[in-house]
């Protein structure tokens, strides 16, 4: 995405992020946007962790109070990190649940506020309609960016680092992720698989594929029905 593929005619990027590791990959892209001549504005909730201006001179953040505490966000990944790590058992994907769905929904109740008070703060939805941004960018696993877009009346696009078991990116993305060859993200397998480990890949799979949700869909759908009724 450069200046429309024309010179000196560059876009305004409106970005709603996520945080740690994803954030470090998206920045990686906005970064290479700046550097094109598009003006990138970052919305920065209070909630924000690693999102920090001073280490990105080159884009502007739109900050914003929410309900949600940076706290509480923060303790919903530590949490997150240190069941994954030191709580689920490792011998068979199908293991994990409730344990990690519990985990994922907490972190999903998390962002569901953080997106409940963006789009209801009217000054906010104000201020960037008027701004009259080109494109909205987001990481695909932080649900909320289409709905911001679909409020503002502009397109959208998605990066993303990765997903649990692949899921977007074979069903979204249409990447071929054979379970034979290619081990499942969070299966703890690696490159070289005997054949049982091939037959766990395969049960990973069809756990990430069929029972665990990375956020609550219900809760999402409900959310983005009532608010797009509204208009």
């Amino acid at each position: 995405m450069s200046c429309y593929f024309i010179p000196g005619n560059c876009g305004k990027v409106l970005v709603w992020p996520m945080d740690f590791s994803h954030w470090m990959n998206l920045k990686t892209i906005l970064d290479e946007l700046v550097q094109r001549g598009h003006e990138v504005t970052v919305l920065r909730t209070s909630a924000s962790i690693v999102l920090d201006p001073s280490k990105s001179p080159g884009l502007k953040f739109e900050s914003f109070s929410t309900s949600v505490g940076k706290d509480d966000l923060d303790k919903a990944f530590t949490r997150l990190v240190d069941v994954w790590i030191h709580e689920i058992p490792r011998d068979l994907c199908v293991s994990f649940s409730p344990l990690l769905q519990n985990m994922a929904d907490e972190l999903s109740d998390r962002y569901l506020g953080l997106c409940r008070d963006t789009v209801s703060n009217k000054q906010l939805m104000t201020k960037l309609q008027r701004s009259k941004f080109d494109v909205l960018f987001s990481d695909a696993i932080a649900p909320c960016g289409e709905l911001i877009a679909e409020l503002l009346q502009i397109p959208f696009l998605y990066s993303l680092r990765s997903s649990p078991g692949y899921t977007m990116e074979k069903y979204s993305g249409r990447f071929l992720v054979p379970p034979s060859y290619v081990p499942i993200i969070l299966s703890g397998l690696g490159g070289q698989m005997t054949f049982m480990e091939r037959v766990r890949n395969m049960m990973c799979m069809l756990y990430f594929d069929f029972w665990f949700q990375i956020f609550n869909e219900k809760k999402w759908s409900q959310f983005y029905s009532e608010t797009l009724g509204k208009l």
